[in-house]
């Protein structure tokens, strides 16, 4: 065994080591094991992984290699989120180009190609930081099969009823122009001006209406009052004409009205805000538009005309200013509804489009959240939260080239919507004929343009993932199947991925997509999150995969709790390669000074500091796996080094050691008995390690175990349940550790080496019984403490343990 350690080495040589002899892989054809099935997260392809990417999914890997050495057949893929509006971005960045401007079937074929090259990247940096990703079940959401799965969901909540397409307003990004899910918003603090501006009566009577939007002026369709104020009762029935436009509303009395806010009137628009969506639906109102999909407003609106939001605002305010029609323009904060992607505010829209029924199902969705375990449980109230403020259905469309297309074909002649035969699919309807003519006769049939939001088809990994299996293996006995074992994602996509997700099994199989998810917090650095569209971190996977070992970077991650935001921290990962060095010099020790390296712990000693060892292990395998049953993987890491580091390297090692070095000086029986725990203990404590630090645990296992055992990595031994050991040593070696550490404290006072022999030592205790304690290991504190003689005095007034050290002359 080589003195030092060498991590690049071993990275190399033991993923090919997996690779070529499975030992990640699932096996369809085993019956035997229970299967566990992991919804792997589909990283997004627009650009390159961080930071976050690399803790995250270190943390379903944690996961995924502790089952594994359960005995479960594990079930661990990758897919590529490749079909969104981010890809596009990406694509157009990278290019320098536009989709429009290359036209539809250009784009798509470079994002085709552009994601192929960000799929190879993103597998070479999981491989090299040890993901235990069996790579044969490997998707993407833009390929055949994907489609495929997506579009028959698609035709399948068609003819349940639970999707629908309407030309309803709905949220729009005009800088992405595309509409938005109610899931992509986010909320933004924004300076902007409240303005009160003058309506009048038949009569010319001035009424000050408040508004934040007075661009919005060309689109009023009422004003509105609350019918108990006193104010403007009278103008029930009645009209007033808008400022500028001299447009003629009417006045509508309705409860939703706050009296105490502005000035007691607010117009309706179609649409500024989604309370004139519940005004213009409720009392009926007329549509007007004022702006087309880019955000520009149209040449009706007149000074505006041609502008975008913000000019538009501050032309109207300018012109309002000019007639005497604004009588106050006061600066304010208030939140606007943003696109997550581009940060740029919402606005709404009136286009045909296709929903999920969503709002009207609260309490089934509750209901279905609450029957899937949540790890850690408080993030349960982010998704219930989230669905009792449902406002909107699930828009689905997106006006966009690449992504999935919906399987229809409208009629120009009726109206009708025709969909795709089940053997057409995947099909593109913009180049594919409609499969019959419509049941009026015409053949005028038009493809749907709109492709599928992304989050639409990531809805779907469960039901990707089990076509992946099928398409593989054919009808191979071992199948995933609904509920998957597992859904490991982080916290912000708890209302679209997780949320999603659970709609659409519960649609299409009255299921739970998994009987367990588990949430990770993300990794923050200076004010923030670390994410893509925040730039990113300083340092990348790929810069700190150069600097450090893949097993320190695990370390680092493992040491962060599910659900919390953790800051990256390079001293955490440098304790990752200070725990390889003391792993690799600890089972030095061992492979030096044990004769048989065969493995079997007895649950009973001769000996009390074998025998502690032995009790202090089960305690903390069985907290171990506790903790890894409710995804506590920080908290089983922390177990196994404070067993690794205090118990086993400060205390157990230090002791023993003077049993090999001066065997004479013990029995055979004694030495042999060591050997035996020291080389089980160390064989345990390898699988305890393992999910964390992968690579330096099979390397140590291939040197010194792999001869004794059948199994070909560490990583396919069974870690079994913990023997249940009653502490009947613990007592007793606290007595004798007091000894080592008073021994060690005084020495250190002297300022003299730990390892400084004494010629005499004694101890004073207060009990006989401590005493005949201490007799019976005489020889094991000698060897510890270095002193050649050793007496033990009692002294039944002393409270404490006493220790007086002579040193040996030089």
């Amino acid at each position: 065994m080589n003195a030092l350690y060498d991590p690049l080495k071993s990275q190399e040589e033991l993923s090919a080591f997996w690779q070529a002899h499975g030992i990640n892989a699932f096996n369809p054809n085993d019956t035997q094991k229970p299967i566990y099935s992991i919804d792997t997260p589909p990283p997004t392809v627009s650009g390159n992984l961080h930071i976050g990417h690399v803790f995250s999914y270190t943390h379903t890997d944690f996961l995924a290699r502790f089952r594994r050495m359960r005995g479960y057949n594990v079930f661990y893929p990758m897919g590529f989120d490749d079909n969104g509006l981010p890809t596009e971005r990406y694509v157009e960045k990278k290019h320098k180009t536009k989709a429009h401007l290359l036209g539809r079937s250009a784009f798509i074929k470079l994002c085709l190609e552009e994601v192929k090259e960000s799929h190879k990247a993103f597998e070479a940096l999981w491989r090299q930081l040890g993901l235990s990703i069996d790579w044969k079940y490997t998707y993407s959401t833009i390929s055949d099969h994907a489609r495929r799965v997506a579009q028959e969901n698609f035709l399948s909540l068609l003819a349940q009823g639970n999707v629908y397409r309407t030309a309803t307003p709905a949220l729009y990004c005009t800088t992405c122009q595309t509409s938005v899910a109610q899931a992509e918003l986010d909320s933004l603090e924004c300076k902007t001006s409240f303005n009160t501006i003058l309506f009048t009566d038949k009569a010319g009577t001035p009424f000050p209406v408040a508004t934040t939007r007075p661009e919005l002026l060309p689109a009023v369709v009422a004003v509105l009052f609350h019918p108990d104020d006193t104010r403007y009762a009278h103008l029930a029935g009645q009209t007033l004409s808008s400022p500028f436009f001299n447009t003629s509303v009417p006045c509508i009395a309705d409860l939703d009205v706050k009296m105490d806010k502005g000035t007691g009137l607010v117009m309706c628009c179609t649409f500024g805000d989604q309370t004139d969506i519940t005004w213009f639906e409720r009392h009926q109102l007329p549509l007007k538009t004022v702006m087309d999909e880019r955000g520009i407003w149209l040449e009706h609106t007149g000074p505006m005309s041609g502008l975008r939001v913000v000019e538009a605002r501050a032309a109207i305010i300018a012109t309002l200013k000019q007639h005497g029609l604004l009588t106050e323009d006061r600066s304010i904060v208030h939140a606007v509804n943003i696109h997550e992607r581009c940060k740029q505010p919402i606005e709404f829209r009136v286009i045909p489009q296709w929903f999920v029924c969503i709002k009207d199902q609260k309490e089934l969705f509750l209901s279905q959240g609450a029957a899937v375990s949540w790890f850690p449980a408080f993030m349960q109230s982010r998704y219930r939260d989230w669905v009792a403020g449902l406002g909107w259905d699930w828009c689905i469309s997106r006006q966009r080239f690449y992504g999935v297309p919906f399987p229809v074909w409208h009629c120009a002649a009726c109206g009708t919507t025709l969909t795709a035969e089940h053997d057409m699919l995947p099909v593109d309807p913009t180049e594919t004929p409609a499969p019959r003519a419509c049941s009026c006769g015409s053949t005028a049939l038009r493809g749907e343009t709109d492709v599928m939001d992304t989050w639409n088809i990531s809805s779907l990994t469960p039901y990707i993932n089990m076509a992946t299996v099928a398409a593989c293996n054919g009808d191979a006995p071992a199948q995933p199947t609904l509920p998957f074992s597992l859904r490991p994602q982080a916290h912000d996509i708890i209302r679209t991925w997780a949320f999603d997700t659970i709609v659409k099994t519960t649609y299409q199989d009255n299921s739970i997509p998994w009987s367990t998810i588990v949430i990770s917090g993300h990794v923050t650095q200076g004010s923030g999150k670390i994410s893509k569209s925040s730039g990113g971190a300083a340092t990348t996977p790929q810069d700190l995969l150069a600097a450090f070992s893949a097993d320190a970077i695990r370390y680092w991650a493992g040491k962060a709790s599910p659900g919390v935001d953790t800051a990256f921290s390079e001293e955490q990962i440098k304790m990752g390669q200070r725990l390889q060095t003391k792993l690799w010099n600890a089972f030095r020790f061992i492979t030096q000074n044990c004769t048989s390296l065969t493995i079997g712990l007895t649950e009973t000693a001769t000996d009390t500091v074998n025998g502690w060892i032995i009790e202090r292990l089960a305690q903390t395998h069985q907290n171990y796996i506790a903790h890894f049953e409710h995804a506590e993987y920080a908290k089983a890491l922390d177990a196994i080094d404070t067993f690794f580091w205090q118990d086993f390297c400060d205390n157990y090692l230090e002791i023993i050691k003077d049993r090999f070095f001066n065997k004479a000086q013990y029995s055979e029986a004694l030495v042999a008995e060591t050997e035996k725990v020291l080389a089980s203990t160390g064989f345990i404590l390898l699988q305890l390690y393992a999910p964390f630090v992968p690579y330096i645990t099979d390397a140590l296992y291939q040197e010194l175990y792999r001869a004794h055992h059948e199994a070909p990595s560490i990583h396919r031994t069974i870690l079994p349940d913990a023997p249940s050991l009653s502490p009947i040593h613990a007592q007793d070696m606290e007595l004798l550790l007091a000894i080592v550490q008073l021994v060690r404290k005084h020495k250190s006072t002297q300022q003299v080496s730990l390892k400084t022999p004494l010629s005499h030592l004694q101890v004073t205790v207060s009990s006989a019984a401590e005493a005949a304690l201490i007799e019976k290991n005489s020889q094991t504190v000698r060897g510890i403490t270095k002193a050649e003689t050793l007496t033990v005095a009692t002294d039944a007034q002393r409270a404490e343990m006493m220790v007086v050290m002579d040193f040996q002359k030089v």
